[in-house]
């Protein structure tokens, strides 16, 4: 074995380590390597020495023994024995007490130990803990051996000044409350054997980096389960099992091979133990108490995950592949518009080899790399809430990366950094990144500019095990290793698989074109299985008939699915999980359901939710406001937007309902306006009266939480939860509606279409605040066209509209409100539990109504009580459009003008028709945008059969609601033979490329223009 570097004279060796141990210190640099073109795949760290000569040694400080290569660890390792010398020097070591003394320049010398030994033990120490941190440096990670990476200078013996004179010396380590390597009670061992076990623990086929871990106890578990005293061994019996699920992984990928030449598979080869490592993973995992694995991934390897880890049925893949056929005919049967097979997700209760059973669920994801991440950390939150995992030891969420996306992606740090926060955490997720050491076609030195693709979640301090993907036993030791960690100290840890992609991006895709010589060495690569029946082989292990008996079962087996998939006809729908049983699909009738509140109950939770505990100091400007709002309760009167939220929250809880709201500043709300969180003034302590609204309420039930500054990850993680049970309001709040476009993906892959490509619901609930009011181009606009574009109803066919028959909703892939008034907001929010299929809200929030003394609403309008304000026909519920409040009749042919808007430009239309007396002007308010209420507005239209038409909006005219409306109004009029499309006129901002202007006098000018315009005696021309 090399240690020492060829041709390095002693005496220069000797003292180029003196001068670089111990005087002076170091500094980093970097430098990257320049290699041959196809050869640089990494980036490395070396340490630069000051330029100075080197001096005689000395006594100095221990603190200047901190090298820079240490990371500043050093004072972990060793200072603390030296706190505990200076204080009572007889609690350490004699041999130490010794060496402090010599080395503080009080030598008292002791027999045997001379101080050039004791010296030689620090350095020793030194050389240890340089493995520890850049061993990984040396070890043999990449399969192909392409890798060019210069061995550390740290790790050169000579550094520190030994020979190889010196391999068969014995030295003096000490003894240490360590654990691992120096843990056992050999402080006397010969160089040779200490640098044969680095070797073997730090730099084989798997590369440890944990050293930047500041927990001291984890460290130490590491260290155990790294530097132990022989190399790790399989049995015969966990071989066996090891090369079958290997045999299967590498057949299922040949198979598909050899059926579909020419199909886009995104296959797994030169990855393929990964799937053994999977396997021995959940294995492990069960037997330490999880019993729910949620599995998120990209599709290279997907259908192998798909088919060997979570047991899809092979014929229903293979199906996939022939003609993918839609399900035959079933009652209320919705097929949606379907996903390419590599996008697809699945469930599967499976046996585990310990004899238990785990319930895995791969979550469907779009190929927007990674945007799956924070939707399964989400859902796996959910399963821990439902099954009472409290401790997060029986839910586990599990994410398989590529090496270019995990490092390039910005929502894995965004995933990331919810790890730890109290109400996102899960216990830990494993990470696993398949590193085909590039990415589409692009080599990591364009890439990425760390070392490591994984270098971003060293910010966690989390554990990373590098591992060549060729070394089927170092995969699943990883493998293993990290569910242990997992389920001891609940938190993150990645695995990084070092391997390769035999063909391109996919299977009809030429690598060749921009890795010339990479596969060049690719296509005379062994396989890893070839690679491991050989190991088995020569062991004496196996024998070629054992594995010839199980290559013919799996290839059997293979030939039986594919002869089944021809017939195969998917008639049992791969519905949502237990939870969502009889909730109806798109095509089925969901009867409409009132969702007024009894009285008594709104009084009830009306005093919980404006209560303070008595001895509670809260601000007195938050005191006065839950005074305000208990006399709105005791009144019946002036209820505010606070107040019809916190109401609706409060029922649903008493309902048996759990509620949760997330998002940048909830907790107070960005305008101040929720105080949901109040804190005591003197003592800091928080109180959430929605915590007491029942009694013995779980402390969960209501759940309300500041999130960390990301829209992408804390939107995914709130889609994920909302998917897991659909008896929960889940809510995420924008600061403001503008910044919502940062999780533009979860909106466009997973909100807007998740149902339609992957037949599962959510109810997700987004609010995002919105409305022209001189805050500027980034303060006003929640972009309402956007999500109104993405509205799939048909702008020219009117649906059923009889209330008994009504599917509109159901058939639409969301719901866009701009809601005016607090019981309206109230409705809305219950709607979305009480109904027997669930669809996303995105409501357009307000900000100045929060506190507009015109948008209040009475106690009456949120109960169910007869002959109350809001109760109707139906009873009491949401109001898709608000009639004008002028209380008019049937018909009104007397009424010139019908302004038809949507959200608080209401407020500024009927101040400013009070003002100017335009009591000829009727204004109707469409409270929902989609779906379209044409029944609604075809009664407003023929209430007013003489009046001008016209739409009034805040925001442009390229932007907002107009061009959403202007087609299904149309629609609505020619069914009554009001006219054409010119006949819809337009008041409101003219077209611009800005939502807003950020001047405030402008802004000023426009609204007034618009108000007034909208009014004017005289007629709107077309179209304005």
């Amino acid at each position: 074995m090399v240690w020492f570097r060829v041709g390095s004279g002693v005496g220069f060796v000797a003292k180029h380590a003196i001068r670089r141990s111990l005087c002076q210190g170091g500094s980093y640099a970097t430098r990257t390597r320049v290699l041959p073109s196809q050869n640089r795949y990494f980036h490395t760290t070396v340490l630069k020495s000051k330029a100075q000569a080197a001096p005689v040694p000395h006594p100095v400080p221990l603190s200047r023994l901190t090298d820079s290569f240490l990371d500043g660890t050093s004072s972990v390792y060793l200072e603390e024995l030296q706190r505990a010398w200076e204080a009572d020097p007889n609690s350490v070591d004699e041999s130490w007490d010794n060496f402090f003394r010599n080395f503080v320049g009080q030598a008292a010398t002791s027999p045997g130990i001379s101080g050039q030994t004791i010296q030689e033990s620090m350095r020793l120490l030194l050389l240890v803990r340089a493995y520890q941190v850049n061993g990984h440096m040396k070890a043999k990670l990449d399969p192909l051996g392409l890798e060019e990476r210069e061995t550390p200078d740290d790790l050169d013996p000579a550094l520190y000044g030994f020979t190889e004179a010196d391999l068969d010396r014995e030295f003096f380590i000490g003894v240490w409350r360590m654990s691992g390597f120096l843990s056992e009670n050999r402080p006397v061992q010969t160089l040779r054997s200490i640098l044969t076990r680095l070797e073997q623990s730090y730099c084989g086929s798997i590369g440890y980096e944990y050293m930047h871990i500041a927990d001291r106890e984890q460290c130490n578990w590491l260290r155990d389960k790294i530097e132990t005293p022989t190399h790790r061994q399989y049995n015969q019996q966990r071989r066996e099992v090891i090369l079958d699920r290997l045999i299967w992984s590498t057949q299922f990928e040949n198979f598909l091979a050899t059926k579909w030449t020419a199909a886009k598979r995104f296959g797994l080869e030169g990855g393929e133990t990964l799937i053994p490592g999977m396997k021995e993973m959940f294995d492990r995992a069960a037997d330490l108490g999880v019993e729910s694995i949620v599995i998120g991934m990209s599709h290279r390897g997907r259908l192998n995950v798909l088919g060997n880890v979570v047991r899809k049925p092979l014929r229903q893949i293979f199906s996939e592949f022939s003609v993918g056929t839609k399900p035959v005919d079933e009652v209320g049967l919705y097929t949606g518009t379907g996903d390419v097979k590599y996008h697809l997700g699945t469930s599967y209760d499976r046996p585990t080899r310990g004899g238990r059973r785990i319930h895995l669920s791969l979550v469907a994801n779009p190929s927007h790399l990674e945007a799956v991440d924070p939707v399964v950390v989400g859902k796996t939150r959910a399963k821990q809430y439902y099954s009472n995992d409290v401790n997060r030891t029986k839910n586990m969420g599990v994410l398989i990366h590529g090496d270019g996306s995990f490092a390039g992606q910005g929502v894995v740090y965004e995933t990331l950094h919810l790890s730890a926060l109290p109400n996102y955490t899960t216990g830990g997720t494993i990470h696993i990144v398949v590193n085909n050491q590039v990415a589409f076609t692009t080599d990591p030195t364009a890439g990425r500019s760390s070392q490591y693709c994984t270098d971003v979640a060293k910010a966690l301090n989390a554990p990373i095990f590098h591992v060549n993907g060729d070394d089927m036993e170092a995969v699943v030791h990883v493998c293993e290793l990290a569910a242990e960690w997992r389920q001891t100290f609940h938190s993150d840890v990645v695995v990084d698989i070092v391997c390769y992609r035999r063909f391109g991006h996919n299977e009809i895709d030429e690598p060749s074109f921009t890795q010339p010589k990479m596969y060049k060495v690719i296509r005379n690569h062994p396989s890893a299985l070839d690679i491991y029946q050989k190991k088995l082989l020569e062991l004496g292990q196996t024998t070629q008939e054992d594995i010839d008996r199980i290559q013919n079962k799996v290839n059997t087996i293979l030939n039986e699915e594919f002869l089944a998939s021809k017939a195969y006809v998917p008639n049992r729908r791969d519905w949502l999980s237990a939870y969502w049983a009889g909730f109806k699909s798109p095509e089925q009738i969901s009867r409409v359901r009132n969702t007024g509140v009894k009285p008594e109950i709104l009084k009830s939770v009306g005093k919980a939710i404006t209560s303070l505990p008595e001895n509670f100091k809260a601000h007195r400007a938050v005191k006065k406001i839950f005074e305000q709002r208990s006399q709105m309760i005791e009144t019946g009167e002036g209820i505010d937007w606070a107040v019809g939220e916190a109401l609706a929250f409060a029922t649903l809880l008493v309902e048996g309902n759990h509620v949760r709201l997330s998002g940048q500043d909830v907790e107070r709300g960005t305008f101040s306006h929720r105080h949901s969180v109040v804190h005591d003034q003197e003592t800091g302590e928080k109180y959430c009266p929605l915590d007491h609204v029942i009694m013995n309420q779980n402390e969960e039930m209501f759940t309300v939480s500041n999130s960390s500054l990301s829209e992408f990850g804390v939107l995914g993680f709130e889609l994920g939860y909302s998917m897991e049970n659909p008896n929960a309001l889940i809510l995420w709040e924008a600061q403001f509606g503008d910044f919502a476009n940062g999780a533009q993906v979860i909106f466009d892959q997973f909100l807007s279409s998740g149902e339609s490509k992957w037949l599962r619901q959510t109810g997700l609930v987004v609010l995002l605040p919105h409305g022209y009011d001189g805050q500027g181009p980034e303060h006003s606009s929640a972009r309402l066209e956007r999500f109104l574009q993405m509205s799939d109803d048909n702008p020219y066919v009117i649906p059923e509209m009889d209330p008994t028959l009504r599917k509109q909703i159901q058939e639409c892939n969301w719901q866009v409100v701009n809601v005016t008034t607090p019981a309206n907001y109230f409705h809305v929010l219950r709607r979305q539990i009480h109904r027997e299929f669930r669809k996303p809200l995105i409501v357009m929030s307000p900000k100045n109504l929060l506190r507009h003394k015109e948008c209040k609403s009475n106690l009456s309008e949120f109960d169910d009580v007869q002959g109350h304000p809001g109760f109707d026909k139906q009873g009491t519920r949401f109001k898709r459009l608000i009639k004008d409040q002028n209380d008019h009749s049937d018909l009104e042919e007397g009424i010139r003008r019908l302004v038809l808007c949507s959200g608080k430009v209401y407020y500024e239309l009927d101040e400013q028709r009070k003002k100017v007396k335009a009591d000829d002007v009727a204004i109707c308010r469409v409270e929902q945008l989609c779906p379209f209420p044409y029944d609604l507005a075809m009664r407003e239209l023929k209430r007013y059969p003489n009046a001008e038409i016209v739409w009034c909006q805040e925001e442009p005219m390229n932007m907002g609601a107009y061009n959403y409306v202007l087609p299904r109004l149309h629609t609505a009029m020619k069914e009554l033979g009001r006219g054409t499309v010119e006949d819809i006129k337009y008041v409101g901002r003219a077209p611009s490329a800005a939502t807003a202007t950020g001047f405030i006098t402008v802004h000023v000018k426009e609204q007034a223009e618009l108000v007034e315009k909208a009014l004017q005696p005289e007629p709107v021309n077309y179209p304005f």
